[in-house]
């Protein structure tokens, strides 16, 4: 004779769907985390005209963010499928690893496209300014990167579904 013991965990495998599908992982500049030391514009403004370019100032599209997270959206899903399962498994901290993971996968693969993406060479009125510059002069023709703090500033935040928190 064999005893089979049934327990009941739809309440709670509920209440970790929830917490999953609640929280959302936001990659990218926040506005108020931007500041720069070197000119008016923060970091999140510089980090949109050159995903999108501007123009009106001849400034081409030079897009690091959307390529990087999109370069990693395979890697991204099998994860949070796994961080899914051991969430369900019972594993109460799996939200908050998972969602960790993803945001730092999804930040280096960003930081990657802006030290090796291939992009619109920087013209030669910038280039100039660039080499010529009274404090810190910079031979480096590399587009997006010129002080680092565009990079350094690429951060994610787990929050809310329409509102990010750190």
């Amino acid at each position: 004779m064999s005893v089979k013991i049934v327990t009941d965990r739809l309440q709670e495998s509920l209440k970790i769907i929830r917490r999953l599908t609640d929280k959302q992982v936001y990659v990218g500049i926040p506005d108020e985390k931007a500041g720069r030391r070197d000119g008016p514009a923060s970091n999140a403004v510089i980090g949109y005209v050159h995903e999108f370019g501007k123009p009106d100032m001849n400034i081409p599209a030079r897009p690091f963010l959307i390529p990087g997270i999109k370069s990693v959206e395979d890697k991204i899903a099998k994860r949070m499928g796994a961080g899914a399962k051991k969430a369900l498994a019972g594993d109460k901290e799996a939200v908050t690893k998972v969602l960790t993971s993803v945001g730092i996968t999804a930040e280096n693969a960003v930081k990657k496209v802006i030290n090796s993406g291939e992009f619109a060479p920087l013209s030669e009125r910038t280039l100039y300014q660039r080499k010529n510059r009274k404090k810190a002069p910079r031979t480096s023709e590399k587009p997006l990167i010129d002080t680092g703090q565009l990079r350094k500033s690429i951060t994610h935040v787990i929050g809310s579904k329409g509102r990010g928190e750190r």
